[in-house]
């Protein structure tokens, strides 16, 4: 892991251990420390249409002040989608869904091997 300096807006600076999976923070804003977050790759779940439903990331706030936020976690934000769909389209938006749930999963899949992970050191 990788040391990563930040400025901030409560201090000089902020130096952090930056996780194997945090895709860095080239658009970094100096927020306040507990505010520092990292971030991984972010997973656009789109819809059969394009349009977007939810999109998925490894998130971790290591110096935020609520415990459950040092932890890392997956980020989840919905889009808003909202349709009237014919018969058909029910097939295909739970085709859709069930498409992404597999890729829900897979990123669970991920996270407890990080869990296990931060648990060991």
């Amino acid at each position: 892991m990788d040391i990563v300096s930040l400025p901030i807006l409560d201090g000089e600076g902020a130096r952090l251990v930056e996780p194997s999976w945090c895709v860095g923070h080239a658009d970094h804003v100096p927020c306040h420390r507990v505010d520092l977050s990292h971030t991984g790759t972010e997973h656009q779940l789109t819809l059969f249409d394009g349009n977007d439903l939810m999109r998925a990331m490894l998130s971790q706030y290591p110096c935020s002040t609520a415990p459950e936020h040092c932890r890392t976690g997956l980020y989840v934000e919905q889009g808003g989608y909202a349709a009237t769909l014919d018969a058909e389209g029910v097939r295909r938006l739970a085709g859709t869904l069930t498409a992404h749930a597999v890729e829900l999963r897979r990123l669970a899949d991920r996270l407890a091997v990080l869990e296990n992970e931060e648990a060991e050191s």
